[in-house]
């Protein structure tokens, strides 16, 4: 976990526009409005019933959020095309927890049909903040360049370093990054949050919470605590929480948290992850993962 090129989702200016600053967002974690549900809805169909049948109450809300992430997988794979989002993304590296960072991302999911490559997964990114990187743009498209992510630095360094292609697990691209690029976006992120699920149900101590009505920027929320009281080699965070929004069924949070150093406090941030501001199938073209669209600046 500790090293980048670990797969994962890579985990990035609606928030902008819409007031919210990083600090009365972001200087707290968001709040549950509701008590934790313990008991069963009567209306559960038999395949859940049957899917929880045998596992300790511990671990129930654990299967029932891996049955949420994959219904959530099945979506993105068979409707979704597209999305735009502001990422806003906190990361360790080494032993350093950086800031905040915000960007606007643009994202054509990977598609096939009858075996054949029909839509490329892309990547588009724009640096809002910090002051450190605002103004940087990054594309990806596989299959693309050579592999290669095309990239440009914002403010006053951009005026004079060039537009460069890069591979995207090299050290000039993961510097300050915790994952390459090409693993980022919603899609992958649920496809790691099946991996680690299905993990932790290895574990006798791990312990599930699932909370309704919740919020995240106004958006109803269903959340997955995921606590494993035990540091095992193998074992990636002490707790992760993940928000599930209702009405897309997919993932805009994300944050995991290392075991902490005294009893009863919160370890030190691992990564965190959210999706501000999702709209999924906006018709995003070729030009949107253009770097010499006339809207971007790698070479202007």
């Amino acid at each position: 976990m500790n090293t980048p090129r670990r797969q994962f989702l890579g985990l990035a200016g609606g928030l902008l526009a819409g007031g919210l600053s990083q600090t009365n967002l972001f200087g707290q974690d968001p709040q549950w409005t509701k008590p934790v549900h313990r008991v069963a809805n009567a209306a559960l169909s038999s395949q859940k019933a049957d899917a929880t049948a045998g596992v300790s109450s511990a671990k129930a809300d654990l299967v029932r959020g891996l049955d949420m992430a994959r219904q959530s997988l099945t979506r993105s794979k068979t409707e979704v095309k597209d999305y735009t989002a502001l990422l806003v993304k906190r990361e360790r590296i080494g032993d350093s927890v950086g800031d905040h960072e915000y960007m606007r991302i643009k994202v054509r999911n990977r598609k096939e049909a009858n075996g054949r490559l029909v839509q490329p997964f892309s990547v588009y990114l724009a640096f809002v903040k910090p002051t450190s990187v605002k103004g940087r743009e990054v594309i990806y498209v596989e299959n693309q360049n050579n592999g290669n992510i095309v990239a440009h630095e914002g403010g006053f360094k951009g005026r004079f370093l060039p537009t460069v292609s890069i591979p995207p697990t090299g050290m000039l691209a993961m510097r300050g990054q915790r994952y390459p690029m090409t693993e980022i976006g919603v899609e992958n992120m649920i496809l790691k949050l099946i991996e680690r699920g299905e993990k932790a149900l290895q574990f006798e101590d791990v312990h599930a919470e699932i909370r309704k009505e919740a919020r995240l920027q106004n958006r109803p929320c269903t959340v997955l605590q995921l606590t494993q009281p035990t540091r095992r080699p193998d074992a990636e965070f002490h707790t992760a929480q993940v928000f599930m929004d209702n009405e897309l069924n997919m993932p805009i949070r994300y944050i995991a948290h290392d075991w902490p150093t005294a009893a009863g406090g919160r370890g030190e941030v691992i990564e965190e992850y959210n999706y501000l501001n999702l709209e999924v199938n906006v018709g995003l073209t070729d030009k949107d993962f253009d770097p010499y669209n006339k809207d971007y600046n790698f070479h202007s």
